[in-house]
C-alpha cells in the first residue's frame, strides 16, 4: 500500500511538473499565433518586371515599347510563350502593441485579371517586430500566353500593368503564412487576401 501511494505520488508530481512546463509553452504559442493573426499584409508595389527577358519597368504604355522590343515579343508569342517575371513587394506590418511574430513560411496564389495564374511558397524566415513594417519579396514567373492567349496587345497591356505601368489592372495575392512557435510551426488557418491595383 505504501509502495502504491509512493508511486502514485511520484506520478502526480511528474504530472504537475510537466503541466508546469507545458502551460507556459502553450501560452507562448497562443500569443504568437494571436500576434500573427493581427499582422497586416499588403502589396506595397511590384518591381523588376521583365517580359521575354526585356525590362519593362520604365515602359509607360504599349506605344513606348519600341519596334525592336515589340518584334522580340512577337517572336516569343510565335513560339507559344511570353514569360513575365516580377517581384511582388509584400509588406507585413505588426502592430506596435502586438507581440513579436516570426514568419517562417508563406504559401501564395497569384490572380491576374481575376484568374489564378500561379502558386508558390516561400521558405525564408522573417522576424516581424512590433511597429516595424517588413518587406517580404515574392518572386513570380508566369507564361502569359498559357493563361491569356496570343493576343499580343492585350497580353502586353496586362504585363505592363503588372510591372507598374500601362492601364490599371487588378492583381490579387492570396497568402497563407506559417508562424514559428515553441511547439513547432503553425500554418495560418485561411489565406489572407491582398488586393492591388497595378499600373496607371
Amino acid at each position: 500500500m505504501g509502495d502504491s501511494s509512493g508511486r502514485l505520488g511520484g506520478i502526480l508530481a511528474l504530472v504537475l511538473v510537466l503541466s508546469g512546463s507545458v502551460i507556459p509553452s502553450s501560452c507562448a504559442t497562443l500569443r504568437e499565433v494571436t500576434a500573427l493573426r493581427r499582422v497586416e499584409f499588403s502589396l506595397a508595389g511590384i518591381s523588376g518586371g521583365t517580359l521575354a527577358g526585356v525590362s519593362i519597368e520604365d515602359v509607360r504604355n504599349a506605344e513606348a515599347v519600341g519596334p525592336l522590343n515589340m518584334a522580340r515579343f512577337a517572336a516569343a508569342v510565335s513560339r507559344g510563350e511570353l514569360p513575365l517575371e516580377a517581384v511582388l513587394e509584400v509588406r507585413a506590418t505588426n502592430p506596435p502593441d502586438n507581440a513579436r511574430a516570426r514568419l517562417v513560411g508563406l504559401d501564395w496564389a497569384l490572380f491576374l485579371d481575376h484568374r489564378e495564374t500561379l502558386r508558390g511558397a516561400l521558405a525564408d524566415e522573417y522576424l516581424l517586430p512590433p511597429g516595424e513594417p517588413v518587406m517580404v519579396p515574392v518572386r513570380v514567373e508566369v507564361d502569359l500566353i498559357e493563361f491569356f492567349g496570343d493576343q499580343l496587345e492585350e497580353v502586353l497591356d496586362l504585363a505592363l500593368a503588372v510591372a507598374g505601368a500601362g492601364e490599371p489592372q487588378r492583381v490579387r495575392l492570396e497568402a497563407t503564412p506559417t508562424v514559428q512557435t515553441p511547439v513547432g510551426p503553425i500554418r495560418y488557418p485561411e489565406p489572407v487576401r491582398i488586393d492591388y491595383e497595378a499600373g496607371g
